[in-house]
């Protein structure tokens, strides 16, 4: 689990939102991570508590959310191959 929460981590480090924060997709862009971070908090405090299986899940879910996000292009990103699924 450490490790699937340190790649998430890692890539939710490696977007950056437009700064246009007037647009909608900029908002767009800031409600995803505003999920990633939610989804990965709940990941962590699954996982310290032994709930492991909720804990996979979530860091799935949070990792989903950033793919999804990257791959839409609501966002840049860096280290492509290695976090998400675009080239």
């Amino acid at each position: 689990m450490k490790k699937y929460i340190k790649i998430t981590e890692t890539a939710l480090g490696s977007i950056s939102v437009g700064s246009d924060d007037r647009s909608h997709l900029h908002r767009t862009a800031k409600d995803v991570v505003s999920m990633v971070e939610a989804y990965l908090s709940d990941a962590k405090r699954f996982f310290a508590h032994g709930a492991y299986v909720d804990a996979f899940a979530c860091v799935n879910y949070a990792h989903g959310w950033l793919d999804a996000g990257a791959r839409i292009g609501l966002y840049k990103v860096t280290k492509n191959r290695e976090l998400f699924t675009i080239d």
